[in-house]
């Protein structure tokens, strides 16, 4: 039941780009109005986050992610009636805010429930359900536009959350356990409000800054976001030094793996959501192919990512941070492939994808699980806020510096141009993973006994 939730809101982050050429074509919408539909639930799904899992802490994860859940399908009604785009607009804003009430409670819950030595495999579950949901918005996607579902087009994306939520709500009512939770300051509302500001200041100007052609006050909101983080970063340690709980518990930067585990999240999710961006801009616009054709050009990757993602905490437990290692190499040879072949034809680009997907499905449950590993179960709600924010806002800022790059790369229609110049960036955040990863692993040398040494990798 936890799962389903979280595939639910990975398949709305990413369905709407697949979708977009419809909607555009239905509702009359304008770019600026477009980028707002795709990525303002991006931005209150990130800004929500830190928030949500700390209401978590206070009212019990259980509690929370019912709430979450039958919001986000009641709002995912709301997306699938929109008469025009303002409607939309609003209803994927409150969408957002859902999700982020519903997600970290399925990392807190996890965290929560299981000891640091079991969650490895129910976290193997959790990042391969994350990656089956990204992938399933692009090909689930297209296949639903192309059915045309009686006949409501683009519609079909939202409403098919209608009966998922009905099913979920109330098994998840009669299976999910009751987590004891501290449960007794009151929120740090103003805590809550800064992150969300300084978010705000910052996606909102990258989501629409390249179709504005980068106006003034984009780079004035960006410039902004800095003093607005920094105030609220001091409210949280004045807060924290009274004596009161703050919306970021700071205790959590104390714990080195779980800081290794976000930079390493963060370089892999920027480089994830903008290669799945400017892929689908590569098939669609640059191939001419069909939002069903491009969906299925996506399968092979999904059918890999399912397969490597379930064998890699297997693997992972046997043989350490090599798992990652390898993964990384091999994602990185897809996207080399890429960068070397775009421009040979379908036949390339699906091979590349295979191997990206087969290299994510080792990488990502295990970054997850390795993050998590040593957080305290009182800290389970706010740590997965956090990691999520941290997620939601690579995806976010991945997807519109590198779309920049490709939409700048790709005036005149140079298409694989433009794709050979954004896998080239995602190809140095894939190393910068890896270095992420390399750092967590010595750390974990350093604390492990000498006469273990075969437990010195850090695990999920």
């Amino acid at each position: 039941m936890l799962l389903s939730a979280w595939f639910m809101a990975q398949f709305d982050f990413f369905v709407v780009n697949v979708a977009a050429p419809s909607i555009e074509r239905d509702l009359h919408t304008g770019s600026a109005a477009l980028e707002l539909i795709v990525g303002g639930y991006a931005f209150t799904y990130a800004a929500g986050m830190i928030t949500g899992g700390r209401l978590g802490d206070r009212y019990g994860y259980r509690r929370l992610f019912l709430w979450g859940v039958a919001a986000f399908t009641i709002t995912s009604v709301l997306c699938g009636i929109a008469v025009d785009p303002a409607q939309l607009v609003a209803a994927r804003l409150l969408q957002g805010l859902a999700g982020a009430a519903m997600v970290p409670q399925v990392l807190a819950t996890i965290s929560a429930v299981y000891p640091p030595h079991q969650r490895g495999r129910a976290l193997g579950w959790y990042g391969a359900t994350g990656g089956l949901g990204s992938i399933a918005g692009q090909v689930l996607g297209g296949m639903l536009l192309s059915a045309d579902l009686f006949g409501l087009g683009w519609r079909a994306i939202f409403l098919v959350n209608l009966p998922v939520g009905l099913v979920v709500l109330p098994l998840a009512g009669w299976l999910l356990p009751k987590v004891q939770t501290p449960g007794r300051s009151r929120l740090d509302v103003p805590g809550a409000t800064g992150f969300a500001v300084t978010l705000a200041l910052l996606l909102v100007p990258l989501g629409l800054g390249n179709s504005l052609g980068w106006p003034a006050w984009t780079w004035v909101c960006m410039a902004a976001s800095v003093p607005v983080f920094l105030v609220t970063w001091r409210w949280q340690r004045v807060l924290g030094a009274r004596g009161g709980q703050p919306v970021l518990d700071l205790a959590l930067l104390k714990v080195h793996s779980y800081l290794a585990g976000v930079g390493s999240l963060v370089a892999f999710m920027a480089y994830f959501a903008s290669f799945m961006f400017t892929l689908t801009l590569l098939l669609q616009s640059g191939l001419g192919l069909t939002a069903s054709q491009a969906g299925l050009a996506f399968a092979p990757m999904g059918i890999l990512y399912s397969i490597t993602s379930l064998l890699g905490t297997r693997l992972t437990r046997r043989h350490g941070l090599a798992v990652v290692f390898a993964g990384g190499a091999v994602a990185a040879l897809g996207l080399g492939l890429l960068v070397v072949a775009a421009g040979q034809g379908l036949p390339y680009i699906v091979v590349a994808l295979a191997l990206v997907g087969s290299g994510n499905g080792l990488v990502l449950p295990q970054l997850i699980g390795a993050a998590l590993v040593e957080v305290a179960p009182h800290q389970a709600g706010v740590g997965a806020g956090v990691l999520s924010t941290a997620q939601q806002f690579a995806g976010a800022g991945g997807v519109a510096v590198i779309g920049a790059v490709y939409f700048a790369a790709a005036e005149g229609g140079h298409h694989v141009a433009a794709m050979r110049s954004s896998a080239a960036v995602d190809l140095v955040l894939v190393l910068v993973m890896v270095a992420s990863v390399a750092y967590a692993g010595r750390r974990a040398r350093r604390r492990a006994p000498a006469a273990e040494p075969s437990r010195t990798a850090v695990r999920p």
